[in-house]
């Protein structure tokens, strides 16, 4: 899973990035400071792999990894290639998902691009950027669907299709929010900036974080999010690079001072596999534990295929527990005496939280 960490220049993103990476991309206090995207893999949280780790003491512990990209910030005009526009819009194009960065305290000290703060405004002027990006492609996508109806009458549909999207983005709408056709279903080819999900990060300063809803600029944000379907989590980028700098202990500590369950990666993971519609299997053994991310109602043979080819392709069955069977029980063997290790089939869906040994023959 890759997530594409945007917004305006001097709204949090790269101090963000950092803390939620530790990859070091530089931070500095006026706009285009992130020249090409940094990259931080990152592991993702996951108390049942901890537990499964401290059960068989394996080799090798290994969690799901999310790749965030910090692309640069973007800028009014970004679509005509105003700033560095055109680069920093490819780099979206090849992420799963937004994470949109909106600033969300004033600040006299930190520069703001467009001389204030106004969440609505710079969520505007993404949505807006990215927006006019697709209606370049829609109109190629248009004239190339007319000009191949004149040989086969079947691409009339795709060229009608994509003039309804092209009236609902010329109102300055996101393909996300248009409904007169799934264009992700059936046009899975076409890759929109503006239907890719969004998960807005609303960059609070410290006093604001610890009541997000006692500040006018969040509710903003909230409000406009619900109208898109899309997701909003609160942050302090401040605060989440001092927690970065902490070991586990330390971290933990740090957190219960401040009265918050989660750090903002945890919340962000968590909201990611949610707006994406992921889960995680595990398997388990004395060489390694490790988490696996599929698509939620993912079936067993094409979960094998994410640890091989061959898993899937020779596939028998998969032996099933529950996580939570497993930890009531204490041990596998405990949990294959009472009845609790499942055999499944080809057609069974693989559930969040299940531990699977998989038979296969190739």
């Amino acid at each position: 899973m890759k997530l594409g960490i945007v917004g305006l220049p001097n709204v949090g993103k790269s101090t963000l990035f950092n803390a939620i990476t530790n990859a070091g991309a530089e931070s500095a206090n006026y706009p285009f400071c992130t020249i090409d995207p940094n990259v931080g893999m990152v592991a993702v949280p996951d108390h049942r792999l901890d537990k499964l780790a401290e059960m068989y003491h394996p080799k090798k512990t290994t969690p799901a990894v999310i790749e965030f990209v910090d692309i640069a910030g973007l800028v009014k005009g970004a679509s005509r290639g105003e700033g560095l526009g055109n680069k920093f819009l490819g780099n979206i194009r090849m992420t799963d998902a937004i994470v949109h960065v909106v600033r969300c305290f004033d600040d006299e000290n930190v520069i703001h691009v467009e001389g204030s703060t106004d969440p609505i405004r710079d969520m505007d002027t993404i949505d807006l950027e990215l927006v006019m990006a697709d209606l370049e492609m829609v109109e190629r996508r248009i004239d190339k669907a007319k000009k191949a109806a004149k040989g086969d009458k079947k691409f009339l549909q795709e060229a009608a299709d994509f003039e309804g999207l092209r009236d609902w983005l010329n109102d300055g709408k996101s393909a996300r929010t248009y409904e007169a056709v799934d264009i992700a279903q059936e046009y899975p080819d076409c890759e929109l900036l503006s239907l890719k999900p969004v998960i807005y990060a609303a960059n609070l300063d410290e006093d604001g974080f610890a009541d997000p809803h006692g500040v006018e600029y969040y509710r903003q944000v909230e409000e406009r999010a619900q109208t898109q379907g899309a997701q909003v989590i609160p942050v302090c980028a401040k605060l989440e690079a001092e927690i970065a700098e902490l070991d586990a202990e330390e971290k933990k500590m740090f957190l219960d001072d401040l009265g918050i369950a989660e750090s903002g990666l945890d919340r962000l993971v968590k909201a990611s596999y949610s707006l994406l519609g992921l889960i995680s299997y595990l398997t388990s053994g004395e060489d390694e534990c490790r988490a696996w991310t599929i698509k939620r109602g993912t079936k067993a043979p094409q979960a094998a295929g994410k640890i091989h080819s061959d898993f899937e392709r020779g596939f028998i069955r998969a032996e099933v527990v529950s996580y939570d069977d497993l930890m009531a029980c204490g041990t596998m063997a405990a949990a294959r005496e009472k009845g609790l290790i499942r055999s499944e089939g080809k057609e069974y869906v693989v559930q969040d939280g299940d531990i699977i040994l998989f038979r296969f023959n190739v």
